[in-house]
Order: C-alpha cells, then sequence, then structure tokens
C-alpha cells in the first residue's frame, strides 16, 4: 500500500504540477521546504550532521540556517523535475550555463568519449537535458531500481525523455558496466552519480577529514577504455543553473590498476570537496554518508 501511495504521488506531481503557473509552483515547493525544514525530521537533522561536517566551525544557528536553505534547494529540485518534461529545448538552453565544457568538447572530438561524474548538487537532471540537447551529447547513465516498479518505470521515462539512455543499476540480463564501456569506446559520453556508495564495492577516501565509501565505477571504467574522466559539479545561481567542468583526472601510471582508481576517486573526493563548501545548500545529501554515522560506536567501558 506504501508503494502505491508513494507511485500515485509522483504520477500527480506530474501530471499535475506541470500545469501550475511557475510562480505558484515555487511559491508551493518553498512552503513545503520550510515545513520540512520545521518539523526537522530525520531527513533535515543528517543533512545538518552532514553540513557540519562541511564546516566544522558553524554554531546550532548557521547550521540551521544552511540546512533550511538547503532544503529549499532540495525541493526546487524537485519542483523543476516535475516541470522539465514541458520545457522547450530553448529554456533549457538558456537556464544551463556551463564552465569550462571546451575540455568535455576537445575528449569528445577526439573520439576518446568522456565520463562526467556528479556529486548529488543542485539540479543534475536539468544539467543532464542541457548536456544532451544544447551541448549535443545524448548520454547513457545509470539508475538504481526503485519499489514499485512502475514508479522505477517513471523516472526512467522521464529521463529518458530529456535525451538520456538510462541503464538499471540491478535485475537486468544487461551488464551495466559492459554496456558504459561500450559506449565508451564508441567515442560517447556517460554521466553517473558518484559521491556516495555504502556498498561493500565501495572505494574508501577521504572526505572533509573523514573516511566515507564511493564508488569505483567512474575511475575504473575511465582506465578499462581510455575515455577522459570529469568531475563536475553544480550550483544554484539565481534562476540559473551553473555547472563546472574541472580538469581531467588522470592515472597516475604507478600502482596496480586498483590503487590508481584509488587515488583517482580521491582526487575526484577532493574536487568536490571544495565545490560543496563553496556551494554547500546545493549539495542534496539527506542522507548517512560518513562511515562514522554508519558504524555502531563503542559504548565506553
Amino acid at each position: 500500500m506504501k508503494e502505491r501511495l508513494v507511485d500515485a504521488a509522483y504520477a500527480a506531481g506530474w501530471a499535475g504540477l506541470k500545469h501550475l503557473p511557475e510562480p505558484v509552483a515555487r511559491g508551493l515547493f518553498q512552503a513545503l521546504a520550510d515545513q520540512a525544514w520545521r518539523r526537522r525530521g530525520k531527513g533535515v537533522r543528517q543533512l545538518e550532521a552532514n553540513l557540519a561536517r562541511v564546516h566544522p566551525d558553524a554554531d546550532a544557528a548557521r547550521l540551521r540556517e544552511l540546512s533550511r536553505a538547503g532544503m529549499r534547494s532540495y525541493l526546487r529540485y524537485w519542483m523543476e523535475s516535475f516541470r522539465l518534461p514541458t520545457w522547450s529545448r530553448e529554456r533549457i538552453a538558456g537556464a544551463v550555463t556551463v564552465k569550462n565544457i571546451e575540455e568535455l568538447n576537445a575528449a569528445m572530438a577526439a573520439g576518446r568519449g568522456a565520463v562526467l561524474a556528479l556529486p548529488h548538487m543542485a539540479n543534475w537532471d536539468l544539467a543532464g537535458a542541457w548536456i544532451a540537447s544544447a551541448g549535443g551529447f545524448p548520454f547513457t547513465t545509470v539508475a538504481e531500481r526503485l519499489k514499485p516498479e512502475s514508479l522505477f518505470d517513471r523516472f526512467v521515462a522521464y529521463r529518458e525523455s530529456l535525451g538520456m539512455e538510462v541503464l538499471a543499476l540491478t535485475g537486468s540480463d544487461v551488464s551495466v558496466i559492459g554496456t558504459l564501456a561500450r559506449r565508451l569506446r564508441e567515442g560517447k559520453l556517460v554521466c553517473l552519480v558518484g559521491d556516495r556508495d555504502l556498498s561493500a564495492a565501495g572505494l574508501r577516501v577521504d572526505f572533509f577529514g573523514e573516511p566515507t565509501r564511493m564508488p569505483a565505477g567512474p575511475a575504473a571504467l575511465a582506465q578499462r577504455t581510455g575515455a577522459a574522466l570529469f568531475p563536475v559539479s553544480l550550483w544554484y545561481d539565481g534562476a540559473v543553473l551553473r555547472a563546472e567542468v574541472h580538469p581531467e583526472v588522470r592515472p597516475s601510471g604507478e600502482g596496480t590498476r586498483q590503487e590508481q582508481t584509488a587515488a583517482m576517486t580521491q582526487a575526484m573526493a577532493d574536487v568536490w570537496a571544495v565545490a560543496i563548501r563553496e556551494h554547500s545548500v546545493d549539495w542534496h545529501m539527506l542522507q548517512k554518508l560518513w562511515l562514522a554515522d554508519l558504524t555502531p560506536r563503542r559504548e565506553a567501558p
């Protein structure tokens, strides 16, 4: 029953919210963000705990200020996502500004293929729609399978309507890694979210001075195929979504392949840490991330 209700809520969002006047939709979602923030539910409390790592000198009042802005940014993402299928190519082109896009263009023109690795910042769906349309590079990405299946199908259809090829992370006969590698060898683009992987396969990295895990996929795929690997950061600037394509992360050529993959993943984490500290209200991390939050602490004897 809960899964059906969630699916119905998303269906209503995509069906109804896109018809609201934009000022009304923005006001509605800002009010929802403020209500969620005042209730101090699990997600809001975890967001503040995460922001405390990003800004260790911030007092409680400052963290509350950041978390309120963070919830407004997060609900803005959802408001835009529900309405994005109705946006014209021209509106998408004008809604995003990308810094250093020339590096990506050069890698794609050379036929290398490229991996764009993004954290959970601002609106990655809008950034993807821009890359696929105004940027000229339809791409392949991966989505975690959701329950119920109908909800997952809605997300896949939504993202495919924006110009993305979406592969299910699990539950498919298709090899996800094999397909991604094939796309890169064909000189195409792959986009992956890369700042959270709590599975046993995740690579341990230092992030804001504490250990966490991030997925090996972006770096491993770049090594396996010779594709360029670019960390990307996103943030809102008024009505515009800004993105920056950071310099290519290359394998050092020293150590084992696994050691090089780990070093490349750490290099991306370092780039994202700088961007997140500067634009922390647009980092939508409402879940536990650091290993210290996940591992039960030993009680003092």
